[in-house]
């Protein structure tokens, strides 16, 4: 009796969805997170690559909103030094 051949696993289909979120994340928010989206969806977890796409999209929002109340904050109060109010 022969022993069958083993067949090889089927190659994953990677989610072109979560990789398209990963590389805009990537681009326009937050690297880091990006990366690890973009890993994520080439070893073909959507779900992981979608996660952590929200997670860099999320993070970089919050850093550009805290950075423009931060500027206005900043801006403001040096007016109020220089007496320009």
């Amino acid at each position: 009796m022969a022993n069958p051949t083993p067949q090889p696993a089927p190659a994953k289909q990677t989610d072109t969805g979560a990789l398209v979120i990963g590389i805009l994340v990537t681009i326009f928010c937050c690297l880091p997170f990006g990366i690890v989206s973009i890993v994520k969806a080439v070893q073909g977890d959507a779900e992981g690559a979608k996660k952590w796409g929200i997670i860099g999209a999320v993070t970089g929002v919050v850093v550009i909103v805290l950075y423009i109340i931060a500027s206005v904050v900043l801006g403001l109060g040096m007016a109020a030094q220089s007496g320009t109010m």
